[in-house]
């Protein structure tokens, strides 16, 4: 509060100055924060479209399995030897096995 009074019974400049200092605020938290995160929305939004028979899933849940039918928003995957048949729903597709190999070798790149 008394920041608030200090700074309107200062100079003007004070005022613009603290507007600039949310503005900066504002800029470095989008570009640090959000952007990524609407970046990798929209490359797993990507890679659940991608999906096709065959490939080896994995949920959110930690099941993995291979798709053996998709619908437009269901994912039907068997898992392992038993032959289970699970269906789920895209959204809860976390990653295939090819995303994560690519990720391990980029990884061991940076290194």
């Amino acid at each position: 509060m008394t920041l608030f009074l200090q700074a309107a019974t200062g100079t003007q400049g004070g005022g613009m100055s603290m507007l600039l200092m949310v503005i900066v605020m504002f800029a470095i938290f989008y570009f640090f924060v959000i952007r990524p995160e609407n970046k990798k929305k929209k490359k797993t939004e990507e890679m659940r479209n991608s999906l096709s028979l065959g490939d080896e899933i994995i949920t959110i849940g930690g099941m993995i399995g291979k798709i053996v039918q998709i619908t437009d928003d269901t994912i039907t995957f068997e898992t392992g030897e038993d032959r289970v048949r699970i269906q789920t729903k895209k959204w809860a597709i976390s990653t295939t096995a090819k995303m994560e190999a690519e990720e391990a070798k980029a990884n061991t790149k940076k290194k």
